[in-house]
């Protein structure tokens, strides 16, 4: 299809709308960064502009001394019959309005209108990041493009309603496993019933204590839920086998290791056995490097924790502090009624321009 138009200077409200219009469900986001790709290359003035896959990097090298990135992803999960998108007073509904097409918007619009900048930019908007990790196309950026993911500070554009949330969570999943021995059901006592086995986990899962933590005055409080069971085989089957999947949401003072030894600890002495099988590491907040603490004072001094896992635990991966940034309410990204306040839109943007400028 022909590559649809984008008006960087435009309204980031009416940018927004414009990117929801174009269907971008991750994996097809080649139309998306194709437009995006076209804009910067035509719209703005002193960036180097490359396509990495479905990425589309962006990049000032002025000498300024300090560097800022910009992040968003440009995919959404499937559309729930809310594209194209409807302005409806003060709000803008449409997949992607709050996760994350309207902090991509903001982003563009600076690249194309901050004349005078304090600080060089990198802007970095990738695919895939609605889905399994080894897709995320910032996995392929640090691969091939390394250099573009250097920083004094990240911005990643996901939905805080236009409050910085700093650092994120860690999170790992575990799946707890009982064995038993099958038989019929007409006559139990000759089996044993792996299903009843499971009871002291969700018995110590009930009775769990989750930490909060107080980490540079972001206040991180874990979790700990059975998130999956399944076993038997058949409604006249006592089952041999049974199992639970433990999510770990946990605080970035812990690394993962120490994550999985404080479930391994939650659940010693039961007859089971624990298999990890996803983990992804938090990331601190980092409010006390000079680039941070200079944008939560541009942004009023708000700040809280960060629930969830984001894509900032790579950046601080990588050593760069970063933080969360963008209009929308959180609570409702991925939702058929997705739709964000369109005075957010126009206070990130107005936040992040005396951010960046002179």
């Amino acid at each position: 299809m022909p590559v649809p138009h984008l008006d960087l200077h435009a309204d980031p409200v009416e940018l927004t709308a414009a990117l929801v219009d174009i269907p971008s469900v991750s994996q097809d986001e080649a139309v998306i960064a194709a437009a995006v790709e076209t804009a910067l290359r035509e719209q703005t003035s002193g960036f180097e502009v490359v396509r990495c896959g479905n990425a589309v990097l962006a990049r000032t090298d002025r000498g300024l001394g300090s560097r800022v990135m910009l992040a968003g992803h440009l995919d959404t999960v499937p559309i729930a019959d809310n594209v194209p998108s409807r302005r409806d007073g003060d709000l803008l509904w449409g997949c992607g309005t709050v996760d994350m097409k309207s902090g991509d918007a903001v982003f563009l619009h600076l690249a194309a209108t901050v004349a005078d900048l304090a600080h060089d930019l990198t802007l970095v908007f990738y695919d895939c990041e609605e889905i399994a990790a080894q897709f995320n196309g910032l996995g392929r950026i640090e691969k091939e493009l390394p250099d573009w993911l250097a920083a004094d500070v990240a911005i990643l554009g996901e939905p805080t309603a236009g409050q910085i949330e700093a650092g994120c969570q860690g999170t790992l999943r575990v799946r707890l496993t009982t064995a038993g021995v099958r038989a019929h059901s007409a006559r139990s006592w000759l089996g044993d019933n792996a299903i009843h086995r499971l009871a002291p986990v969700l018995e110590r899962l009930s009775r769990y204590e989750a930490r909060s933590v107080d980490i540079d005055g972001c206040v991180y409080r874990e979790g700990l839920s059975a998130v999956r069971v399944t076993g038997g085989v058949a409604g006249n089957v006592v089952p041999d086998a049974a199992d639970v999947d433990v999510n770990f949401r946990f605080a970035p003072d812990r690394t993962v290791d120490q994550a999985l030894a404080h479930v391994r600890e939650v659940f010693d002495g039961l007859d089971i056995t624990l298999e990890l099988t996803d983990a992804s590491p938090g990331a601190l907040p980092g409010l006390s490097d000079p680039a941070a603490a200079a944008l939560v004072e541009a942004a009023g001094g708000r700040f809280r924790a960060k629930y969830g896992w984001t894509d900032v635990s790579r950046f601080a991966a990588l050593g760069i502090p970063a933080v969360n940034y963008g209009p929308g309410d959180p609570n409702l990204a991925h939702k058929r009624d997705e739709h964000v306040p369109v005075q957010q839109i126009s206070e990130v943007a107005a936040v992040l321009r005396g951010y960046l400028s002179r």
